[in-house]
């Protein structure tokens, strides 16, 4: 017997899915399980029809808050930022928050992110902070949304990779979802990893990748891949306004100590008397963006008119060996540096194509490599307690 489907809008993130009788159930916290698998299901089928390369949306943007037209009084604007209790959303915030005209709300989960990020915005009139979990709807009133939340360290997205891809799927629609109903110009930070394993080199906006769908880290690579589906859908279909920045490796204070990626863990050890443990072949690249350099490049896109892709990052590239040899130098010329086995899938080399930001944004970075070390250096040593040797 084949029963009849009928395609539904939530009325509380304004996303479509599936109806199935009898399945259906709607509270005021979130979708049951099946609906939300049914709106995956239904948006993998939207990316694979989308129209490659047309951004161009078939209806006008939704009305924002009327708030922002009032003749005798200029609200502030209110900026949600996700996943902003960790590294580079902590520093977002901070920039931000610079601005007395900004009203700021976080959302955070701290499964990777922490409230000791914040402390010095707690209390303050301009700032809210929320524990809440992106993959559950969020009813608020924002104007504008930076979309962070997702681990971005291997060892955290490839603890729980199911938990990473609806992070990046279920999470996405439902900030789009907000975004929708209130108007709202949405960021989302896409990475690297959309490139995979590159065939071309440096990296252009263009590129579409190599990327392997089923292998350890494709919760991560291929979760982003799906969200930027979901934010051009969105723009065409609903009008949204969107913009995409894919940021490359960053490095600055606040990392977590241990979370697994090459700087934090090369500083770490070096602090700690151990040897740089560095991933065979040694040779492999990367390019390393100082946080602040990353703030402004996402505030400006943000504030720009380009809804993107556009590369975030530095362009200088260094070889593991260099980046060990360059820690080793600065911080612990005593140590050793040591060869291990390397992880599955890991790119061969990084580095970012930065014409379009420095075109469209007036975007560069500033900060040198070896000079935004001994700052990321000294928060360590205040974090782990380890005085400098004279």
């Amino acid at each position: 017997m084949i029963r009849n489907f009928k395609l539904q809008i939530c009325p509380l993130t304004e996303t479509s899915f599936i109806d199935k009788p009898r399945c259906h159930r709607v509270c005021r916290r979130s979708f049951d399980f099946h609906n939300s698998f049914q709106v995956c299901i239904r948006v993998l089928t939207m990316a694979s029809i989308a129209s490659n390369g047309e951004h161009k949306a078939t209806k006008p943007p939704p009305t924002p808050s009327p708030l922002r037209n009032s003749k005798f009084f200029q609200s502030n604007m209110r900026i949600l930022v996700t996943g902003g209790a960790g590294f580079i959303g902590s520093h977002l915030v901070d920039k931000l928050m610079e601005n007395e005209k900004n009203e700021v709300i976080v959302a955070d989960n701290y499964f990777t992110g922490s409230k000791d990020n914040l402390r010095k915005w707690i209390g303050h009139p301009r700032f809210e902070l929320i524990r809440h979990d992106i993959t559950e709807p969020l009813l608020i009133e924002v104007d504008q949304i930076y979309h962070l939340a997702c681990p971005a360290s291997p060892i955290f997205y490839k603890h729980n990779p199911v938990k990473t891809i609806k992070t990046n799927v279920i999470g996405t629609l439902n900030m789009l979802g907000l975004a929708k109903r209130v108007g709202a110009r949405i960021l989302l930070t896409s990475t690297s990893e959309v490139y995979g394993d590159p065939l071309v080199h440096p990296q252009p906006e263009s590129y579409w990748g190599n990327v392997n769908p089923i292998g350890v880290r494709s919760c991560y690579d291929e979760g982003k891949r799906v969200a930027e589906t979901l934010m051009f859908d969105y723009h065409r279909q609903h009008g949204i306004e969107i913009r995409i920045a894919r940021i490359f490796n960053t490095y600055g204070p606040r990392m977590n100590i241990d979370d697994g990626r090459v700087v934090s863990n090369f500083i770490a050890q070096a602090l700690r008397d151990e040897p740089l443990t560095v991933q065979a072949p040694g040779t492999q690249t990367r390019s390393f963006c100082y946080v602040s350099d990353m703030v402004d490049g996402l505030i400006r896109l943000m504030e720009g008119e380009n809804t993107g892709p556009i590369n975030i990052g530095n362009p200088g590239e260094f070889t593991m060996i260099e980046l060990a040899e360059t820690v080793k130098e600065l911080i612990n010329p005593k140590i050793e540096i040591k060869m291990v086995e390397n992880t599955p899938d890991d790119p061969r080399q990084r580095k970012p194509d930065i014409t379009n930001a420095k075109k469209m944004l007036g975007w560069e970075p500033k900060i040198k490599l070896r000079d935004g070390l001994p700052l990321m250096e000294a928060d360590f040593r205040l974090r782990l307690g380890v005085a400098k040797k004279l």
